[in-house]
């Protein structure tokens, strides 16, 4: 049963939300307080501007097979999702923004994102970055992929973040198994 406060079910189409996969709509739905453990590759470009942005942004830095442990806490107006990495630990804040995306904020920065179904899976579409209110032009913020589906019956993530002359900021992928609904 869906959380009353889950953003997730509010920023699909009504239709499409049953055609998840059961994994995904659990993730993205149930409780106020959720927490999942797994192990996540994170790849990212290992210059030192590289470096320096993911720290900023709170992002994980490389490495193979890092455990991972999720907390999102479920609020009246915004979800928190608390990711610790082995190498690095990861908030951001999401809420619905008045344009009906999903914006997502990380340190300075907010993605303002498209969700969509795509087969059993939502796929993340960026449609704008500003960074402390200020939009950045299209060419600035490069791409973001990033897909929330299933694996094997359990939860999986991937997401690759490419930006202009710095290359692979950051790509991680893995699987997540809910350990406890609150």
């Amino acid at each position: 049963m869906a959380s009353p406060t889950a953003l997730f079910p509010t920023l699909l189409d009504a239709s499409d939300w049953p055609r998840l996969h059961p994994a995904v709509r659990r993730m993205h739905a149930d409780g106020h307080v959720i927490e999942a453990s797994g192990q996540a590759d994170v790849d990212g470009a290992r210059h030192a501007l590289a470096r320096w942005l993911r720290h900023l942004l709170t992002l994980p830095e490389p490495g193979t097979g890092q455990a991972i442990a999720l907390t999102i806490e479920r609020h009246p107006t915004h979800e928190r999702w608390t990711r610790r990495f082995a190498r690095g630990r990861m908030q951001s804040t999401l809420r619905q923004g008045n344009d009906l995306r999903l914006h997502e904020k990380l340190g300075p920065a907010t993605l303002h994102f498209s969700l969509r179904r795509e087969g059993d899976a939502i796929d993340w579409q960026l449609k704008r970055v500003s960074v402390l209110g200020f939009p950045l032009p299209r060419a600035l913020f490069g791409t973001v992929l990033s897909r929330s589906g299933a694996h094997d019956g359990r939860y999986a993530f991937d997401i690759d973040v490419q930006v202009p002359l710095l290359g692979q900021l950051i790509a991680y992928r893995g699987w997540l198994e809910i350990d406890h609904v609150g």
